[in-house]
């Protein structure tokens, strides 16, 4: 390590230190990659869309119905990658679950969705402050390619849906609160049918 130490004279000195700093350089990021606290790699492409994506966007980017899962989950091809997205601001009677009793106007929701997004279908898909929940989905807002139709909106306006805001990404919250509260005083779908969210399947 002397070498090091004495000022260098000669571009092969230089050569030598540059390749020295590399290699601890190397050496130092191998010493992250496989320790224990490193976080779990994600390829570029999987990131690809939530980077496209931004709260405040005028030209959100698009994507593909693959499947509907129930009236708040779906599936969406986003630049090549299937996601599972999660509407944002709404929450639809569940209607596939494992852990929670099938309720009340649940599989009304999922048809509603289903004909509103059939497969292969476009979207304009927006994002508020978190990307994902804790589940890896997608959370989003969704607006029909053809007739930009606030899908998330709409299922809370029509009864399908009753809004819920789940922080931070409540910057529609407002406006999901009026569209329910307007829903009730029409008595729109589950509000004249179920005596409101969640009330078990009979």
């Amino acid at each position: 390590m002397a070498e090091l130490e004495q000022e260098p004279s000669s571009s092969g000195s230089s050569s030598l230190v540059a390749s020295l700093l590399l290699g601890a350089l190397s050496v130092a990021a191998l010493s992250v990659a496989v320790g224990g606290c490193a976080r779990p790699i994600v390829s570029h492409r999987a990131l690809s869309p939530n980077r496209a994506l931004s709260p405040n966007s005028a030209d959100a980017s698009e994507a593909t119905v693959t499947n509907i899962v129930d009236g708040d989950t779906l599936d969406l091809t986003i630049e090549g990658v299937t996601e599972r997205v999660r509407l944002l601001g709404i929450d639809t009677p569940e209607s596939v679950s494992s852990t929670t009793p099938d309720q009340c106007f649940g599989a009304e929701a999922t048809e509603a969705l289903r004909g509103l997004l059939p497969v292969d279908s476009r979207v304009r898909i927006e994002r508020d402050t978190e990307a994902r929940d804790r589940y890896g989905r997608l959370l989003l807002y969704l607006h029909r390619s053809g007739d930009q139709l606030f899908v998330n909106e709409w299922m809370v306006s029509s009864g399908f849906a009753n809004a819920v805001a789940y922080e931070p990404n409540d910057r529609l919250a407002p406006a999901f609160s009026r569209a329910e509260a307007e829903a009730k005083s029409r008595g729109e779908g589950l509000w004249s049918h179920c005596d409101g969210p969640d009330q078990p399947l009979e």
